[in-house]
């Protein structure tokens, strides 16, 4: 996007890294060299100071007592990550009010998909885990990083009609949805009632805020993060869980038409127009001023205030929250005793869950409803294609490994797990991305 404003010295550092973020592949970039960065940290001389960085404690003190304190690891996956969750809910929301999820005819492919994709990754890993400690890892394949699997799709540019992208898109805001539940109903601690009621009821306050017709950001970032963030961390419910109900109560509707605010804006302009500007000065008279307000205040008024966040939000998620979070969690040490890692089934079962599992649940499933002729095909998918976006529903890396630090407290299991993730995500990523190179031919 290009404008006529003079350039500035500083334009010449800021728009390139404007026009990076833009790019919709940057975040899937970005996430990659984190890993790499993480893998480098992990595996030299820095790797001590790594994990006792991640180790490292802070809260918060009043009178003596201390609050709220957690490792550095521990803030990342409960704190940052709430962001990153804050956003999959606002998402989810836009797309069930106004998106591909709000036409049953169409969302009913990629829900289905998205179903076959995770019942059958946790199929798979049950297979070759059925008892014991590694049994609670299923939910570990189930999940597809929607940052990754996008980013190697838009690799492929325009050779892929925007019919497979959409439909991607859509099956992984329905698996996110999917993990958040799994999350929610079978990797929660024990649950202390007071705290969770508590957290309810600011819900409900929030929820009652939105039917009000109250629109202020403020008024829900402080209900969501003072109280139901808080209540949620202290209930022994993931906080992340906070997270997603709360976008749910966020605001998606406009105060003002698309054709009323055209008209109050060409109104504002004119008299704009009318107004003497200041002579000799940089500077707005006050009545220009004026008129920039209530351009503002009705471009506020015609702007959901949900896509608002999810719009100021998204690039801290893409360039800051996932980033991090992967130095944090993908630090695994490839020194590896290969007796150690085979002692059990977990590395198979999540590598084969993932690869194995998602490509015949997301296949199989749609194929299933494709004959029996309930659900609508998308233009420009075939078969071929569709196997190809299996493949890269394959790649499961920051959800699973969100997933992985749930599942297991022993170290040794999260590696094998790991490592798992790891080779399922890159087989998954270079085999969708070939089928598709070759389907687009």
């Amino acid at each position: 996007m290009t404008n006529n404003y003079p350039p500035k010295p500083i334009d010449k550092i800021v728009q390139p890294v404007q026009r990076f973020i833009r790019q919709e592949k940057s975040g899937g970039l970005l996430l990659g060299i984190s890993v790499l960065i993480a893998l480098v940290l992990a595996n030299t001389s820095l790797s001590h100071g790594y994990h006792h960085f991640l180790e490292q404690t802070f809260g918060f003190s009043w009178n003596n007592e201390t609050y709220f304190t957690y490792s550095v690891h521990h803030w990342i996956n409960d704190g940052l990550m709430s962001v990153f969750f804050f956003v999959v809910g606002l998402e989810l929301k836009r797309e069930i009010v106004g998106g591909e999820l709000s036409q049953p005819r169409k969302a009913l492919l990629p829900i289905v998909a998205a179903v076959g994709g995770m019942l059958m990754p946790a199929v798979i890993y049950l297979i070759f885990n059925p008892s014991g400690e590694a049994h609670k890892g299923w939910g570990i394949p189930m999940a597809t990083d929607i940052a990754f699997a996008l980013g190697v799709l838009f690799l492929l540019g325009k050779k892929i009609p925007m019919a497979l992208k959409v439909f991607l898109t859509a099956l992984a805001i329905v698996d996110d949805l999917g993990a958040v539940l799994v999350i929610a109903f079978f990797y929660t601690s024990q649950i202390e009632v007071a705290y969770l009621l508590a957290g309810l009821s600011l819900l409900a306050v929030m929820y009652a805020g939105n039917r009000l017709g109250i629109r202020s950001i403020l008024f829900y970032a402080i209900l969501g993060i003072a109280g139901v963030w808080t209540s949620f961390l202290l209930s022994g419910v993931h906080a992340t869980i906070a997270a997603v109900l709360a976008a749910f109560t966020i605001p998606a509707d406009v105060v003002i038409k698309e054709n009323v605010f055209i008209s109050k804006i060409n109104t504002y302009l004119q008299t704009f127009r009318n107004i003497d500007p200041s002579e000799n000065t940089p500077t707005l008279t006050n009545e220009q001023l004026h008129v920039l307000e209530q351009m503002n205040e009705a471009t506020l008024a015609a702007t959901p205030p949900l896509q608002r966040l999810e719009h100021a939000l998204h690039p801290a998620v893409s360039f800051l929250i996932i980033p991090v979070f992967a130095i944090a969690n993908a630090g695994v040490s490839l020194d590896i005793d290969f007796n150690t890692l085979f002692n059990n089934n977990i590395a198979v079962g999540t590598a084969l869950g993932l690869l194995a599992g998602k490509v015949t649940g997301v296949v199989g499933f749609s194929y299933l409803f494709i004959r029996l002729k309930i659900v609508q095909v998308p233009e420009g998918m075939t078969l071929k294609s569709l196997f190809g976006l299996g493949f890269l529903a394959a790649i499961g890396f920051t959800m699973s490994l969100f997933i992985t630090s749930l599942a297991f407290s022993h170290e040794e299991y999260q590696t094998q797990a790991k490592i798992g993730i790891f080779a399922a995500s890159i087989i998954g990523g270079i085999v969708g991305y070939t089928i598709l190179t070759k389907n687009s031919r």
